[in-house]
């Protein structure tokens, strides 16, 4: 079985798209994406660090059980990707390190 992307686009018109700002960087992606989805489909494949040992993490389950998909979503840290559907505008960072504790 030959390795494809599990997140190929569908055969057809092509989806109406919103504006992102993943690190700094636009982005236009799907707008019925979820934030995981939208960044998978624009190439971001380390969405955090541990804590611990600083290993990179990305999505896993796609369904909110794992938290490997934990970013800064519009000044917020620690959203669970999966669960945020994407909107026009918003800002996306990568998680780094141990939270500020104050």
């Amino acid at each position: 079985m030959p390795n494809v992307s599990l997140f190929s686009q569908i055969d057809g018109a092509s989806p109406r798209t919103v504006r992102i700002v993943v690190d700094g960087r636009p982005v236009d992606v799907p707008e019925y994406a979820n934030v995981a989805a939208a960044l998978l489909h624009a190439g971001v494949g380390v969405f955090r660090h541990t804590p611990v040992g600083a290993a990179p993490r990305a999505p896993y389950c796609m369904m909110g059980v794992c938290f490997d998909c934990l970013v800064e979503i519009d000044g917020l840290p620690n959203q669970q990707a999966c669960m945020v559907r994407v909107r026009d505008g918003m800002e996306v960072k990568a998680m780094a390190g141990a939270r500020a504790l104050v």
